[in-house]
């Protein structure tokens, strides 16, 4: 029951509360939807699939999947990429599917250091269904019935528009950064008639990091990677600081961000590990949350899957799950 609460709550104020993007926890696992910058800065071809699921316990609440492809144009400084993404909320009350394609440019500006500047553009179509809800209006108070009353403006009509976004990244020997700014024309996006409120707010990203490289000592003695990561990002009001750090061992990662939603409180520990090969790699993250939303969110999972096509000898440990190195 308090599930549906909460849906008739949300819709009832739909109108009057800001847009917010979903967002992944593995960032680096879907670099395209973190920085368009990120467009062909692999030696190979690069695949991604991403599937998030949120709250699972009460069903599709928070449901988001993201498929995206991009590659370095031969004798070229470009990169090119295209990403596509369905975000389903609140069971199938709200769906958003995005499609875009993305344009960046390598520029080298010395031995060990080089710029990547991104710029993307595409559509997103949105809808809102209300044929799995029961308004108060819609129940008959003396015999419980329910009738198929729509609440008067509101309607199932999709919606279709325009969407930009540009980014930047740079790395300087062991140590990477970036920036990033979403719907740069602040698209509208509501779906109720005559609301003047659904403004998408920009987007802004930043984000660093380094990777640093380690000695195991004694009979097993081998070189690991540390990689400590810092990621802020702030949508209208909210304002998110991601702090984490990965290890790398051989083919395996292991890992962990804290995730603090500033002005509010400590949002959620995410704890993840992964597998590289050469020419693939996956990996699974949990999300447990600190706030007094876990007694009803119980977590979330979130899988990746990366693909590298055509031939090559080796891959360059910049490819590595998860770290965004160039």
């Amino acid at each position: 029951m308090r599930h549906w609460i909460f849906i008739l709550l949300f819709v009832l104020y739909s109108g009057t509360l800001p847009a917010q993007d979903s967002g992944f926890s593995q960032f680096f696992a879907n670099p395209l939807y973190l920085n368009p910058a990120f467009a062909g800065t692999t030696e190979l071809p690069r695949m991604a699939l991403n599937y998030r699921n949120q709250w699972p316990q009460k069903g599709a609440t928070y449901t988001t999947y993201s498929f995206s492809y991009d590659q370095l144009l031969k004798n070229s400084n470009a990169g090119l990429g295209f990403q596509a993404t369905r975000d389903q909320e609140l069971n199938n009350v709200t769906n958003s599917n995005t499609a875009s394609v993305i344009y960046s440019y390598h520029i080298k500006l010395g031995y060990e250091s080089f710029m990547t500047l991104g710029l993307q553009g595409g559509f997103t179509l949105k809808q809102f269904n209300l044929s799995n809800l029961v308004f108060p209006s819609g129940i008959d108070q003396l015999s419980g019935e329910i009738s198929e009353y729509i609440l008067a403006g509101y309607s199932n009509e999709t919606k279709l528009f325009p969407d930009f976004a540009i980014g930047a990244v740079g790395q300087h020997g062991e140590y990477f950064w970036g920036a990033s700014a979403h719907h740069l024309t602040r698209p509208d996006e509501s779906v109720i008639q005559g609301d003047q409120k659904g403004k998408i707010p920009v987007k802004a990203t930043i984000h660093a990091g380094a990777r640093l490289h380690r000695l195991h000592h004694g009979l097993l003695s081998r070189i690991f990677t540390l990689s400590p990561n810092i990621l802020y990002q702030q949508q209208g009001s909210f304002k998110q600081l991601n702090l984490g750090i990965y290890m790398i061992e051989k083919s395996f990662l292991f890992g962990g961000w804290y995730r603090n939603n500033i002005d509010l409180r400590p949002d959620a520990i995410i704890a993840l590990a992964g597998f590289a090969h050469k020419k693939f790699q996956v990996g699974y993250s949990f999300d447990l949350t600190l706030s007094k939303l876990s007694n009803y969110s119980y977590g979330s999972h979130e899988i990746s899957l990366i693909f590298y096509l055509g031939q090559k000898q080796e891959i360059p440990p910049r490819d590595k799950l998860l770290i965004p190195m160039i």
